[in-house]
């Protein structure tokens, strides 16, 4: 008898302890899922999570303000450089590029004269550039190099060819002090520059410049110095007749080895720049800290919520409600804070909840849909370049082809892209037609409405979820019958972002 009454008293004492646990876990289970505002009405704990986040996000904004004018300047700088050295260098620049590369020429004495138009510019840099351009030292200079095939002959009268295709180069370096002595007739009457244009492959001139950007200072910034590494190439690989000239500057940013700024408070300002920078890695490294403390105890929350329902239901938790604990947002507010503290730029943006779900409830069909797209796409931009080739600009290569059907699903280009086809054959002119009218009809009125019909169900689906309530899952059933009688109820709250919210809106604590 006093074994049966015991056992009971230890049955009763055991649900009494399972209870207690329950209520307790519930607890910290509304607690957790409650939103900054929330959390003070229950607790008054004071959301220093989301204060720190709106001072960072003040901070790096003002940081991100900083060097985007910054960088302003220097995009400024190198584009203007770059513009300046095309008219420095290339004979007869227009001022516009011919499709990707700068201008072209069509005779022996214009390839020559651009040649040593190249060397003389150069010779005379200091004297005839309006920047503060300078050689990079003595010993650097002008470097020509020409690639060819090796000797034969070639008489296109009787069409015969004899030449060996393996190539040959062969370079000569054209100093700064070499170029205003003898030396340079020398060498510029060499053998080097007999150009045989029929084995010239192409021609390449290559120097480098140094140059100072004195504009940052009106920005109170400290100057820096410039090293452009110039290449200009006489392209003549197709043998057609016309030699492309490409001209590209590599730019790269130094420090100043030596400089004296007089009247200036730009000093004073690096060292402000300097300190606000080290606030902002300050409250990006506390803002770590405190997301992966709020991570941590979710995943030690997470494995009371598995252990307890497993002891009392006999059940595991499904991985759904298990994900319900990781908080998306703390994890990319991590990630920003490291790619801030390294020096990265981070750029935060606020989007809806509804569209956030939406994404995520569309991304598998969408995934899917791309899929058999992409094949179709791919398949067109085959076909145009296999076929359309040969007569149209815009279907030369593979890339131009992809970007130009691209550009037509979004209804650029479009009479461009008609019109520049050859006319030389009539058979090519109708499949050209039937081509483009029956890729723009597929993708604009069909695949690109069903991209959208899938987006749109989506949407209109979680739209439904909001009005008439989610899924219920395990862990929404879980809380669903408990009351938080343990937190305060006052209906005053001294701050503006803790709005009252309608007790209608308590089943949608859980969303993400």
């Amino acid at each position: 008898m006093s074994l049966g009454v015991n056992a009971g008293l230890k049955n009763m004492m055991t649900q009494s302890d399972l209870d207690l646990k329950e209520t307790a876990l519930k607890e910290d289970l509304k607690f957790y899922f409650m939103n900054p505002c929330e959390k003070y009405r229950a607790r008054r704990q004071i959301p220093w999570k989301l204060a720190l986040q709106i001072l960072k996000i003040l901070m790096v904004t003002t940081q991100l303000v900083f060097f985007g004018l910054s960088n302003q300047l220097v995009v400024s700088f190198k584009e203007e450089n770059t513009i300046a050295f095309k008219h420095l260098f290339l004979k007869g620049y227009s001022g516009t590029d011919e499709d990707d590369y700068s201008c072209s020429i069509y005779t022996q004495q214009d390839a020559y004269d651009s040649i040593f138009y190249v060397i003389n510019q150069y010779r005379h840099l200091k004297n005839i550039s309006l920047g503060t351009l300078g050689y990079e030292h003595e010993e650097s200079g002008l470097k020509i190099c020409k690639q060819q095939y090796k000797r034969g002959t070639m008489l296109p009268s009787n069409d015969t060819l004899n030449i060996d295709v393996s190539t040959e180069t062969e370079c000569i370096l054209l100093k700064p002090k070499e170029l205003t002595g003898k030396k340079a007739e020398l060498k510029l009457n060499s053998s080097f520059f007999n150009l045989e244009f029929y084995r010239l492959i192409q021609l390449e001139i290559s120097f480098k410049l140094k140059g100072i950007a004195l504009q940052t200072i009106h920005a109170r910034e400290l100057p820096d110095c410039y090293a452009f590494q110039n290449t200009i190439t006489f392209n003549n690989r197709a043998h057609s007749g016309k030699i492309k000239i490409y001209f590209d500057s590599d730019t790269d940013i130094q420090e100043c080895k030596d400089w004296h700024i007089f009247n200036s408070v730009l000093q004073k300002n690096t060292q402000y720049i300097l300190v606000f920078d080290g606030f902002v890695i300050l409250s990006c490294l506390a803002s770590l800290i405190l997301c992966t403390r709020s991570i941590i105890l979710a995943w030690r929350l997470q494995k009371r919520f598995v252990t307890f329902f497993l002891e009392k239901y006999k059940r595991r938790v499904c991985y759904a409600d298990r994900l319900e604990f990781l908080n998306g947002w703390y994890v990319l507010v991590i990630i920003s804070d490291v790619m801030t503290i390294i020096g990265s730029i981070l750029k935060m943006e606020i989007k809806a909840k509804v569209l956030i779900l939406t994404m995520q409830a569309s991304l598998p069909k969408v995934l899917r849909f791309c899929c058999c797209a992409g094949m179709i796409y791919l398949g067109y931009t085959f076909c145009g370049w296999i076929v359309l080739g040969p007569y149209h600009e815009k279907f030369e290569d593979l890339n131009t082809v992809a970007e130009c059907l691209f550009s037509l699903v979004n209804g650029d280009d479009m009479f461009a892209t008609f019109a520049q086809i050859q006319q030389k054959s009539s058979l090519v002119w109708m499949f050209s037609r039937l081509y483009l009218y029956s890729f723009i009809s597929l993708f604009i009125y069909m695949i690109l409405s069903l991209f959208i019909a899938l987006i749109t169900d989506s949407y209109d689906t979680i739209k439904k979820y909001q009005q008439s309530g989610f899924p219920v899952t395990d862990l929404h059933e879980f809380l669903k019958d408990h009351s938080s009688a343990g937190y305060r109820k006052d209906r005053t709250f001294p701050f503006i972002c803790c709005c009252r919210r309608q007790e209608s809106d308590d089943n949608l604590i859980l969303i993400n």
